[in-house]
């Protein structure tokens, strides 16, 4: 199922696909448990509020899709003309990222393949959802597009076992984990952290959705790929990862509680390249869709 955060005239929605059409699921919500079981409950308004609130569930939904179709509601339910498709988490409390995570880009940029996953931390602020803007800040040197498979953790998560790993997550989206290269290069050289180099605002790019875990079977092996101004230039498969899903969940979640609304972004396949002003970067995962933006100077 596709779950969709929009920006509509009177505040936000959460919103689910149904029959090719996005139908207003924050109403849904309302509608089903007012009906069906007779309690006013706070109509959620985004999926971030949904995650922490324990009220984000396949079955759920499932009887809320039920709920609208039962009782013909599809009409009353659609969202408004001007509706605008945000990032599906605004502000995470944590992006945690994974670098070389995929062995021919380690490669490329002359590194040995990690023998343990290499993580490290994106801020929430740098955000930013289908067609916004990457703003590119002048003076800096080569900024980077990197595609990458996003996990989207639906619970707390502490010392997770690999096996009970997808337990955990809510979802998947596509996040663009947009890079200083020449800066980080710096960085890397003065043995300094990554964190400045990947955190500038509009640098993590997310969306446009996401689609809940249930779609996907297990490895999950989907093709991601890049293109730039509708050239290809990045295109692997996840089951390339060196690290996988379970692997890496459980690794972070050793150290750190993963909270509902972080977001796992599991690293980037060879072919990264420059972005610069006037470009369209269009980053693509199999079973989710794409997420587009265009890039500009600031």
């Amino acid at each position: 199922m596709k779950v969709a955060q929009f920006e509509i005239e009177d505040g936000s929605c959460v919103a689910i696909e149904l029959d090719g059409k996005w139908i207003n699921y924050s109403r849904a919500f309302m509608s089903f448990h007012l009906l069906e079981h007779d309690l006013a409950l706070r109509q959620p308004e985004s999926i971030l509020e949904m995650l922490q609130f324990g009220i984000w569930g396949v079955s759920d939904m499932k009887a809320i899709v039920t709920h609208i179709k039962t009782h013909r509601l599809q009409r009353f339910l659609s969202l408004p003309k001007g509706a605008v498709l945000k990032a599906p988490i605004a502000r995470p409390g944590k992006i945690v990222a994974l670098g070389l995570n995929y062995v021919l880009h380690a490669k490329e940029g002359n590194f040995e393949v990690p023998k343990e996953p290499i993580i490290f931390a994106k801020v929430g602020s740098s955000v930013i959802g289908p067609n916004e803007t990457i703003l590119v800040p002048r003076g800096l040197g080569r900024m980077d597009h990197e595609v990458e498979l996003a996990v989207v953790i639906g619970r707390a998560a502490t010392k997770v076992k690999k096996k009970d790993a997808y337990k955990y997550i809510a979802g998947f989206t596509i996040c663009n984990d947009v890079s200083a290269r020449d800066l980080q290069t710096n960085d890397i050289s003065a043995k300094l952290p990554w964190f400045r180099s990947k955190s500038f605002d509009t640098f993590s790019p997310l969306g446009p959705w996401i689609v809940t875990s249930d779609e996907f079977r297990k490895p999950i092996h989907v093709n991601v790929e890049c293109r730039v101004n509708g050239k290809t230039r990045q295109k692997a498969n996840t089951r390339d990862l060196v690290f996988d899903i379970p692997t890496t969940i459980e690794f972070i979640t050793k150290h750190i509680t993963l909270e509902p609304g972080d977001i796992v972004s599991t690293g980037t396949p060879a072919g990264i390249g420059p972005i610069k002003h006037g470009d369209t970067v269009v980053c693509r995962v199999e079973k989710i869709g794409e997420l587009k933006n265009p890039v500009r100077y600031r």
